[in-house]
């Protein structure tokens, strides 16, 4: 199926790992971070089976009983229906994982996350492994934040050209335009890779993939 929309970074509330002590009003706990991955899948287009609805009905009511709520503090006491939940959980993850974009993956740690691939051998490689890979040997480039940036459109129907949550160039009335000036801001990565003496990584830019525009 694919995602017509995505970003790079956290797609759930953090959740305490199993073992660890709560953190009301800061992180879910792990039967709450469980649902939320349910929920989810369901979000990005997976479809459930009606006995996988009926479960997530009944955990609904034992982990938000009141609205609003805290987080962090509800948890599942029946074990099998938390065992189950869990169950579907991973089942539910495992459809994320599929939902990837090229040179991405999904990842759950305390949260979903979405990241690059490390593999900068792979046919397809992200902007953003090549930006990490660079930091990691110790050079922040000027041009990697728009190097890395999508094109998004406003509200006021303006386009930008930046990540989930800054805008890094901007506005233009055209999304071209605005992609163009990511092309350009990857030039000149590919320019500072190689007077940095990454020339390993520069020679990646003809793997990058296109970039993105966010239709509204």
């Amino acid at each position: 199926m694919g995602l017509e929309r995505w970003h790079v970074g956290p797609w759930t509330a953090r959740g305490s790992v199993l073992g660890e002590p709560f953190e009301a009003g800061v992180k879910r706990t792990p039967d709450e971070l469980n649902f939320d991955v349910v929920g989810l899948s369901r979000i990005l287009g997976r479809r459930q089976a009606t006995a996988e609805e009926m479960l997530m009905r009944r955990c609904q009511g034992l982990l938000r009983p009141t609205d609003p709520r805290v987080c962090g503090v509800q948890t599942i006491e029946d074990a099998e229906v938390a065992r189950q939940l869990a169950e579907l959980a991973e089942v539910a993850f495992g459809w994320i994982a599929e939902q990837a974009p090229e040179g991405y993956e999904f990842v759950r740690t305390d949260a979903v996350e979405l990241r690059p691939v490390m593999d900068l051998a792979a046919e397809v490689v992200a902007v953003e492994a090549v930006v990490q890979a660079a930091v990691e040997r110790g050079d922040a480039l000027p041009a990697d934040r728009l190097a890395a940036s999508q094109v998004r459109r406003s509200r006021t129907g303006d386009w930008y050209a930046g990540d989930a949550v800054c805008n890094w160039s901007g506005p233009y009335p055209t999304a071209e335009q605005a992609a163009d000036a990511v092309r350009a801001a990857r030039v000149e990565l590919v320019n500072q890779l190689a007077e940095a003496g990454h020339d390993d990584l520069a020679a990646t830019a003809t793997r990058w993939p296109e970039v993105v525009t966010q239709q509204p």
